[in-house]
């Protein structure tokens, strides 16, 4: 048998239930655990079952997994080895600690998970862009641009990155805050304000490809496209490492999440069986068989008729 504790203080998509732990006891049960235990420890050859579906409801019999009101779940596990019971009550937590770093199922998991998806989608972004202004320098050659122009391209691409990463942690916000949530508004707020300045920093540009250049200095036209490349780069930079700064604090604070599941008890093999209770089941026999005996010995005396016996003096 085994125990699990520190579940009750799920927060998040798990404060609406009355007790957080069912969630964990319905994941245990869940038909993605019972497949991974059934393939690893080859329970269909050792049930005698022909299908996977018979195999299931087997070890749904050799199974028990409780929830206590201490706070604590429990496995047991029946077998006729007690080193595999043991094993596999064992491998349920095993399961069960993949399954919560798959899925999200508090706050700061879910921002983790949403951070992880999009650090890698910026990094794919960053490499693309990084690929495409080397082509262009080999079609074009390296341009020294004036200090003014790569100014502006700094400017831009880093305000626009920092847009882009508080809409990405705005988003990752509303999925778990309402819109009235302190901390989302004041994300809102400052994202009006950072878009603000930009478009009040495009404003005082007048000059082609949106404002980075100034209309006194003309660029040829493999020069814009160089300087398109450029702040590409320079926007997914800022872009990706806004973002690695949000996905190590997210990951921070799941690592501080009292809701970590942790083994309080491992499975160890019993010294002695828990089945068949061998006593119970001979005492069960005895009772039976008098009982059967008393009924029969009344069947006979009350419906079946009595022989006459004639006895003969002379």
């Amino acid at each position: 048998m085994g125990q699990l504790g520190g579940l009750a203080g799920a927060a998040g998509s798990l404060a609406g239930l009355k007790n957080p732990n069912d969630l964990y006891v319905g994941m245990l049960q869940s038909r993605t655990v019972a497949d991974n235990i059934i393939a690893r420890y080859k329970l269909e050859e050792r049930y005698k079952q022909d299908s996977m579906q018979d195999t299931r409801k087997a070890f749904e019999k050799k199974r028990r997994i409780t929830s206590g009101k201490d706070g604590m779940i429990s496995i047991e596990v029946d077998d006729k080895d007690p080193k595999v019971a043991a094993d596999i009550a064992n491998a349920h937590v095993d399961e069960l600690m993949v399954l919560t770093k798959t899925f999200a199922i508090t706050e700061a998991s879910q921002r983790r998970l949403f951070f992880e998806k999009q650090l890698k989608l910026a990094k794919e972004e960053l490499a693309n862009a990084e690929l495409a202004l080397r082509k262009t320098q080999e079609n074009t050659g390296m341009l020294q641009l004036s200090g003014q122009v790569q100014g502006i391209i700094a400017s831009m691409a880093q305000l626009k990155g920092v847009i882009a990463s508080k809409e990405v942690e705005a988003a990752s916000m509303r999925t778990f805050a309402t819109g009235q949530n302190p901390a989302l508004v004041r994300v809102n707020e400052e994202l009006r304000s950072l878009r603000g300045q930009l478009e009040k920093l495009q404003a005082k540009q007048d000059g082609k490809d949106g404002g980075l250049l100034t209309s006194t200095g003309n660029i040829p036209e493999v020069g814009l496209e160089y300087v398109r490349k450029l702040r590409d780069v320079k926007y997914y930079e800022t872009v990706f490492e806004l973002l690695a700064k949000q996905f190590e604090m997210a990951k921070i604070d799941e690592a501080k999440d009292t809701s970590t599941i942790q083994q309080l008890d491992k499975a160890i093999p019993a010294d002695k069986n828990s089945g068949p209770k061998r006593l119970m089941i001979a005492l069960a026999g005895l009772a039976g068989g008098l009982l059967l005996g008393i009924m029969m010995a009344i069947f006979y005396e009350k419906y079946l008729p009595r022989r006459n016996v004639s006895v003969v003096s002379k």
